[in-house]
């Protein structure tokens, strides 16, 4: 029997599905309660509901939810990383770090990635496919449950491109802000894009408050072309056309993530030329030394050029920041644990 996904409903949505079944309405806030306030993995744990519509819950829909394959912790700054596995055989990761102003989690949107960004271990393995907005869910409800403290703040920048799973990501937001269930603020949320140009221009237009984060890293059509094959669809004018759009349209300044890397991206030149790419628009720079990924050839900046390029920008006017490394100990970045998994 193909089963509804309960947790990926709204609460109108539910409401509606409860009052068409003959049930009061109060019963879809009891559901939903247990849904999303307490993040429960089974029906049988909503002891207020009869057992009668439990069972009868059991039968009609699912509850997708993670399992915890591997935890890693780090010594050095209490990140935590795990790799989650949604259905047999299948893989997602999540990563939670520790902020003076809280947790703030990481998590997957998509199982593997398309883009294949050459610097990146997303994509290692290939492309899967969609995961559902229950299922973003679930990484947050798992690691809340599993560390036993509330999360505060999210970023949608594991693996997968969040904009190429745009309307389960909607879906998602509206549910994880929703003030019944987590009731985490939007303005407390970063969605990261390699540059799906239409879907930016469609994101302004939802006017939702979070922070948006495009990944550069590159001043030109030449460099980033060889980094991140989807500058060859969307350009890197189209793609600041759609982001000064966006800024203009909702007020908000973008972020714009540049990774370095040594020999590549990272000289004057390149930062000049980011300055004048840049300038005039409502955003900031955040620098990101590279990963290291065994799988990759790439290798960090010195310290002394990235100090230059944070130097050129800051000059020009832009306002600059450098990425704090978290979690290095224990492969953190997006994609390395996953990978691992799927190469034993």
């Amino acid at each position: 029997m193909n089963q509804a996904d309960i947790r990926s409903l709204t609460f109108e949505e539910l409401q509606a599905l409860i009052t068409s079944r003959g049930l009061p309405k109060f019963r879809a806030a009891q559901i939903y309660s247990w849904l999303h306030e307490k993040g429960v993995g089974s029906f049988s744990e909503m002891q207020n509901l009869p057992k009668s519509l439990r069972e009868a819950l059991e039968q009609e829909y699912k509850l997708y939810n993670c399992s915890i394959d591997t935890k890693l912790c780090s010594e050095s700054d209490g990140t935590v990383k795990y790799l989650y596995e949604l259905q047999p055989g299948e893989y997602a990761e999540c990563v939670v770090m520790r902020y003076k102003y809280g947790l703030s989690v990481c998590i997957s949107t998509q199982l593997g990635c398309k883009m294949g960004c050459s610097f990146c271990a997303s994509a290692i393995g290939g492309f899967r496919r969609q995961l559902r907005s229950s299922e973003m869910l679930s990484e947050i409800y798992t690691a809340q449950a599993d560390l036993g403290e509330r999360i505060s703040h999210i970023v949608l920048m594991g693996t997968g491109e969040p904009l190429d799973n745009y309307e389960n990501v909607l879906r998602f937001l509206r549910l994880v802000t929703d003030e019944r269930g987590l009731n985490i603020s939007m303005r407390h949320i970063s969605l990261s894009t390699c540059g799906i140009v239409p879907r930016i221009y469609d994101l302004a237009k939802e006017h939702l408050g979070l922070t948006l984060s495009v990944s550069l890293h590159a001043p030109n059509d030449e460099i980033r072309s060889g980094l991140m094959p989807v500058n060859r669809t969307w350009g890197i004018d189209e793609l600041l056309r759609a982001c000064r759009f966006y800024t203009k349209e909702t007020s908000r300044r973008i972020s714009f993530e540049y990774t370095m890397i040594d020999g590549v991206n990272d000289s004057d030149a390149c930062a000049e030329e980011l300055a004048a790419r840049l300038h005039g628009m409502l955003c900031h720079v955040n620098l990101i030394p590279v990963n290291t990924v065994r799988e990759k050839q790439y290798q960090k900046s010195r310290a002394d050029r990235l100090r230059r390029f944070s130097e050129i920008l800051e000059k020009r006017g832009l306002t600059v920041t450098v990425r704090r490394t978290l979690g290095e100990d224990i492969n953190a970045s997006c994609g390395q644990l996953r990978a691992a998994k799927m190469q034993t």
